[in-house]
C-alpha cells in the first residue's frame, strides 16, 4: 500500500498520531510519505487536524480519506491496531526531541478544555518510542500528577536520563512528596508549566506553599483570559505571579467551534505579559500596544 499524511495544522510541532500512523504502516511493510496533491496516488491519506481554527484543507486526493483529530471530531479515535501500538517515526520530522504520554484524561472537568469529554477520567498508558536522536523528551500528559502510576512514571523519565518539559502539572494538587521528586527531574529550560484558569480560584496560598519547596523561577504560570474573567480578575493573577517571581504567561480563550476570538484587550495583555522585555519595566496601564493608545483606558471601563 502507498500511504499519504497530511499535517494541517502545519509542522511547527509534530503531530502525535500522524508518527503512530506512520511507524505502524511502515511495520506493515507499506510505503508512506507527506502526501502531494494532484501528483500522487494513495490508497490511503489521512489528514489530521487538531486544531479548530486551523485553516483544511480540501484536495481530491485519488484514494481513500481519513480526516482525524479533535479539530474534525473530538470523539475520533486512531483504529485500534493503531492507538495499541508504541511504534513511532519520528523520521518524519526533523525536532531533535521525544513525545510521550505516560498519562491520558483528567481529573478535571473544566468548562473550557476538551481534554475529560475526549479522553475521560485519568488513566496511565504504556510508554511509546523515544526518538533515537532526541535530547529531550515533551510529556503531554494533561495533569501528570494525578495519574495514580506518577511515582513509576517519574521512575521512567529519570531513567532515560534526558531533560523533561512538563506541559501539564497541576498546582492545585502538588504536596511536598511530589516536589521532591520533580525537584529530582533535569527540566528543559528549567521551567514546570502551571495554570491558574479560573479567576474564582485563588491560589495565591498554594503557589505560596508550594515555593517553599521549588524555586519559583522555575514554574512558568498560563493565565487563561477571555473566558470568564474580569480586567481586575486578570491582573490579580498576572501581578500575583509577578510578586512571587513566577514567569506568568497570558492564553487567549478560543472556543471548540471557533466562534470565539480573542478581543483586542486579550492580545494587548498577552502582548504586555508574554514579552519579559516589557513586562518588566512597566504595568498594564502605562502600556501602549499601538500609537495613540495607552492601557489605562481599559481600566476605565
Amino acid at each position: 500500500m502507498k500511504i499519504g499524511l497530511v499535517d494541517v495544522d502545519s509542522h511547527n510541532f509534530p503531530n502525535f498520531a500522524l508518527m503512530k500512523i506512520s511507524a505502524w504502516h511502515k511495520a506493515q511493510g507499506h510505503d508512506v510519505e507527506w502526501a502531494a496533491p494532484l501528483w500522487d496516488n494513495y490508497d490511503k491519506v489521512y489528514q489530521s487536524k487538531i486544531f479548530s481554527f486551523s485553516h483544511d484543507i480540501v484536495v481530491p486526493w485519488k484514494g481513500e480519506l481519513v480526516k482525524g483529530g479533535t479539530g474534525y471530531d473530538i470523539h475520533s479515535r486512531l483504529p485500534e491496531e493503531i492507538e495499541k501500538s508504541t511504534l513511532m517515526d519520528y523520521s518524519i520530522y526533523n525536532y531533535p526531541f521525544s513525545l510521550q504520554f505516560l498519562s491520558r484524561g483528567c481529573i478535571r472537568h473544566c468548562p473550557f478544555c476538551l481534554v475529560h469529554v475526549k479522553e475521560g477520567d485519568i488513566r496511565p498508558v504504556e510508554p511509546v518510542e523515544l526518538n533515537p536522536k532526541g535530547k529531550w523528551i515533551e510529556v503531554l500528559d494533561n495533569n501528570f500528577f494525578a495519574n495514580p502510576e506518577w511515582k513509576s512514571a517519574i521512575k521512567y523519565l529519570l531513567d532515560a536520563k534526558q531533560q523533561i518539559n512538563f506541559h501539564g502539572v497541576d498546582i492545585r494538587i502538588m504536596n511536598e512528596e511530589q516536589a521532591f521528586y520533580l525537584n529530582q527531574v533535569p527540566l528543559k529550560r528549567s521551567t514546570v508549566h502551571i495554570a491558574w484558569d479560573l479567576p474564582q480560584i485563588d491560589l495565591r496560598e498554594k503557589l505560596i506553599e508550594v515555593t517553599k519547596y521549588i524555586a519559583p523561577w522555575k514554574f512558568m504560570c498560563y493565565i487563561l483570559v477571555g473566558f470568564n474573567s474580569t480586567i481586575e480578575q486578570d491582573l490579580y493573577r498576572i501581578e500575583t505571579c509577578r510578586e512571587l517571581k513566577i514567569k506568568p504567561f497570558v492564553m487567549a480563550f478560543r472556543d471548540y467551534e471557533n466562534k470565539t476570538k480573542p478581543s483586542q484587550y486579550c492580545k494587548d495583555l498577552a502582548q504586555w505579559v508574554n514579552k519579559p522585555q516589557i513586562f518588566s519595566k512597566c504595568s498594564f496601564k502605562d502600556f501602549s500596544p499601538r500609537k495613540g493608545f495607552v492601557c489605562k483606558e481599559y481600566l476605565r471601563s
